[in-house]
Formats: C-alpha cells, structure tokens, sequence
C-alpha cells in the first residue's frame, strides 16, 4: 500500500495515511489517460462551426458568360468554390463531437491519474480543510503552507461554499468534489491537494 504523508492547513505533517493499492498504486496506464483525456475535450466541443456552400452563398444565380466562344475558361457561377466570395468546399457544418468511452477504461483512466500524482509526489492530503467565512488571503495562505506555488487542484467530499468562493479567484486554483472529478483536470493542474475524507470516498467509488 502507497504511503502519504497527512498534512494539516498549517503544513505540518500530523501523521502518515496508507492509500488502497487498486486505486492509488496501480500500474499507469498512458493509453487510458489519453484516452480518457481525448473524450473530455471532444466532450466540451460546442460544435457550432458553420461556413457556406456554394448554394447557400448570396447571389450567382445567372452563368457569368456563355460556355462557348469567349477564350476563357467555363464558369457556371461567379460563387463556385475557386472565385473569390464563392462558397467552400465540404464546408464545416454544426456537429456533436460527444462520445462516450467504456466504464472499464474510464476507471483505469481514473485510477492511472490517482497513480501518477502518488508517484510523481504531487499529491497532498490533508486531515481536514475548513473554513468559517469565504475569505481569499486564507485561501493563498494555506496554498503556500502547503508550498503550492502552481496551478492546484483542491478535491472535497462534499460542497463547501465558504472553500469554493475562497479560492475561486486564485489564478490556477479550482475546487471539485470526488464524483466530479475527470482525468484532464487531475493532469492539467500541478498539485493535487485532496482531504482524507475525500481520499476514502475515492477509495470506495473506485475500488
């Protein structure tokens, strides 16, 4: 079993905290992270690009010339795809980008992201994080006791309004709970900074 040091909003090491090996020590998958991280992006797409076709562009009703006799070459619309103001070619139309993944990969997925923030030490737990009223500078505080200088990522349990709204406008700092997470935000942020709580729910949701 992974073992992780316990870690209060002081930054003092308070005690050591053993993680379940299926979940946080398993072997990394890189092709589930990448695909798990693919689909999450293709999953946010809006897909409201759209540009016209030649038969949806204003005008060029009427042949410009006739076919014959002219020494130039034929033309049947002054919107054909090779004039200028004509319309595009296989124009890009609004489209889904959604696709779902199978179950198994997307908690390999998970599991390989757990995995990868124990090895690379880029994971702290805390015993509890708490806050009595919204406040920014408690927020950068407790970041820089916990030497946590980049982008974080803060994982809770359960919503806590006074936590979202104090870190919230810190540059690089989001809040998320365990059943909201994805793979991309794990990855994309340089710390990972999850309460004990929160580890165990994850221990049970991925286990």
């Amino acid at each position: 079993m992974p073992k992780v040091a316990l870690y209060n909003v002081s930054g003092e090491k308070v005690d050591d905290i053993e993680l379940k090996d299926d979940v946080f020590g398993v072997e990394v998958n890189d092709h589930a992270l990448y695909e798990s991280v693919k689909n999450h992006l293709a999953n946010r797409r809006q897909g409201t690009q759209s540009t016209k076709t030649r038969s949806e562009v204003r005008g060029g009703g009427r042949k410009p010339w006739r076919q014959k006799g002219t020494g130039r070459a034929r033309a049947g619309s002054i919107r054909q795809p090779n004039w200028v103001g004509g319309g595009v070619v296989f124009a890009p139309k609004p489209r889904n980008y959604k696709y779902s993944l199978p179950k198994k990969v997307r908690k390999l997925a998970m599991k390989s992201a757990f995995s990868t923030k124990v090895n690379e030490e880029e994971m702290i737990i805390l015993d509890e994080l708490k806050m009595e009223q919204p406040k920014t500078k408690d927020m950068s505080n407790i970041l820089k006791n916990l030497k946590c200088e980049k982008k974080a990522l803060i994982v809770l349990d359960n919503k806590d309004e006074n936590i979202y709204k104090s870190a919230r406008n810190i540059p690089g700092v989001e809040v998320r709970l365990v059943n909201t997470l994805n793979v991309y935000d794990i990855l994309n942020h340089d710390m990972f900074i999850i309460t004990k709580d929160a580890a165990k729910k994850a221990e049970e949701v991925y286990a």
